[in-house]
């Protein structure tokens, strides 16, 4: 009887082995940590996009994911001068009518109320953001809490006319200088293009932040209390304000431009260098855009100010919304999106499904180093990793939007030949107010 038992007992232990092998292999099996089985088949997921040839690329990748979870995909792509609207109308709505959105990262922090946290979901998973630069990490991230993954995220770098500038500037007193000379020799082209309208977006922040905190200040205190307007922080507004003020190097009609309008001056060779995100790149050189061609575009790191280089780093990251009534099978989209082959392989392959797809914006720490993604992109991962070694991302806090547009109403007034002083005291002023009422500064 004690035989037949031992008997029965390993046989059954067989029968359990035996039915846990296969999704051993199978979990084995499975790229991008996504989960064995097909746990969410059938379901579909909505996602909010901005309009990008990196995301069509990704978009038309995703039979891959299909055919893996079973989960079907509905992309909406929204141009980004309209995605920050839609994504407000989205939190208001507050029906879930996309699983995933796409957002600029400081607009997280406003939204966080409704943008699921992924930790547990990482750590589970075995995902750490280690895998992103620490800038365009922590740009994904509030309070502790990591909101999404940045799939879209970008350094800033200077690019230049190779034809008109053989010697790249390594400073912004370069800049002037090299500025004032192209006045003389070529008085058709102004030599920077900058971008300092009040537009809603505060992009004219965009380079000034990189003079504060080169010059050792910040936008804020520890006490949320106004620390721009230390005198370094007055100083270093005063200089970037002069490029147009004092110096008189940058287009003459960078008070109206917004980001935009500077990359259309470059391309159609009114301005000669322009500081900008590197993703702009293949469009400099693009004849369906651009009047350059690829020999007369140079791009190189951002210039240094007082010796010191900062620069403001952005992401746009993909992030769950809590109103989605398919969590679970939007995590599971997440891990395919963000997976490191992809990146990758959306940054070399030209073509996609049978679409020329040009993009050079990796957002891994693998990506910007790898040889074959710089040999592939004329190198400019490479000297994007260099920018991101001392980059840093706008505050964030929910208030922000709020003192943003205050400090990009002033800077658009001080370049219009307004006090820099007395309108960024006002500017700190206002600034106080919200944070006391919003109960920081206490």
């Amino acid at each position: 009887m004690a035989l037949k038992r031992r008997i029965l007992l390993m046989a059954g232990l067989v029968a359990v082995l035996s039915a846990a092998l296969p999704n051993m292999g199978s979990a084995a099996e499975m790229k991008y940590n996504l989960l064995p089985g097909k746990p969410q088949a059938g379901k579909k997921l909505n996602i909010l996009s901005v309009v990008t040839p990196q995301f069509d690329g990704l978009m038309l990748r995703d039979k891959e994911f299909t055919d893996m979870t079973g989960i079907e995909t509905e992309w909406t792509f929204i141009p980004f001068g309209s995605l920050q609207e839609k994504i407000s109308a989205e939190g208001i709505a507050a029906n879930g009518a996309y699983d995933v959105v796409n957002f600029l990262d400081s607009w997280g922090p406003p939204n966080s109320h409704w943008l699921m946290p992924i930790d547990d979901l990482m750590k589970r998973d075995g995902i750490s953001m280690d895998r992103y630069p620490a800038a365009f990490a922590r740009s994904a991230q509030f309070e502790g809490k990591t909101l999404g993954f940045p799939l879209r995220a970008h350094p800033q770098l200077m690019f230049y006319r190779k034809d008109l500038v053989p010697n790249p500037p390594k400073s912004w007193a370069d800049v002037i200088k090299i500025g004032k000379e192209l006045k003389k020799t070529n008085p058709d082209i102004a030599p920077l293009a900058l971008y300092y309208n009040n537009d809603g977006n505060r992009q004219n922040l965009f380079i000034w932040i990189n003079f504060l905190w080169a010059a050792g200040a910040d936008v804020f205190n520890n006490d949320w209390t106004a620390a721009f307007v230390s005198e370094a922080g007055m100083k270093a507004t005063e200089d970037y304000i002069a490029l147009h003020t004092t110096h008189k190097v940058t287009n003459p009609s960078s008070l109206a431009f917004v980001e935009q309008d500077a990359r259309q001056s470059f391309m159609q060779g009114k301005s000669a260098m322009i500081p900008v995100w590197w993703w702009a790149y293949s469009g400099f050189y693009n004849p369906k855009s651009s009047t350059l061609t690829k020999e007369q575009v140079g791009f190189t790191g951002m210039p240094s100010y007082n010796g010191v280089t900062k620069t403001y780093a952005i992401s746009m990251p993909f992030s769950i919304s809590n109103y989605s009534k398919n969590k679970d099978a939007a995590w599971e989209f997440l891990k395919w999106l963000s997976n490191p082959e992809m990146d990758r392989a959306n940054a070399i392959q030209r073509e996609v499904a049978g679409k020329k797809i040009v993009n050079n914006v990796v957002t891994h720490i693998s990506s910007l180093k790898d040889s074959e993604v710089n040999s592939a992109n004329d190198g400019i991962q490479a000297a994007a990793w260099e920018s991101l070694k001392e980059s840093d991302i706008m505050p964030q806090i929910a208030e922000w939007p709020e003192v943003g547009d205050i400090l990009s109403a002033a800077i658009a007034k001080a370049a219009s030949g307004g006090d820099v002083r007395a309108l960024m005291k006002e500017a700190a002023e206002q600034s106080d107010r919200i944070l006391k009422r919003a109960g920081r500064i206490k």
